[in-house]
């Protein structure tokens, strides 16, 4: 994506075992690296968007990426990861990905998400 601001940080499971940490503005290189450090969990990768962009707009392209075997999740929703130890290493059970439903969706929330997604400029199937 033209003009994309991210940071991105990848922890090794072997040899030196170090975040990797790059990107184009050191804030968001920042952010994914002190996430990177909190999960701190091996051949795990956090990539933190600047603002305008969405997870929905880069997500086939890390999918695509033929080292990535699983997305936990592709959100601007705070989030909790669930994390496993063990006298090897840690590793990522899942993520909780924002609030449980409050409710069924009605005609208005139908419009409402639509245009949202028109906006983000996610193309409706």
């Amino acid at each position: 994506m033209p003009g994309i601001r991210f940071g991105l940080a990848f922890c090794e499971a072997s040899g030196a075992c170090l975040i990797r940490a790059s990107g184009t503005e050191p804030a968001l290189i920042e952010l994914a690296t002190r996430n990177a450090l909190a999960i701190a969990a091996g051949h795990t990768f956090i990539i933190v968007l600047g603002e305008g962009f969405y997870p929905i707009n880069v997500l086939n392209a890390v999918k695509s990426v033929p080292e990535v075997c699983h997305i936990f999740c592709a959100t601007a929703n705070p989030t909790q990861v669930i994390i496993a130890e063990s006298e090897q290493g840690r590793g990522i059970l899942g993520v909780i990905d924002g609030a449980k439903p409050q409710g069924v969706e009605d005609a208005r929330g139908v419009a409402w998400r639509k245009g949202l997604l028109r906006t983000i400029g996610y193309k409706l199937g």
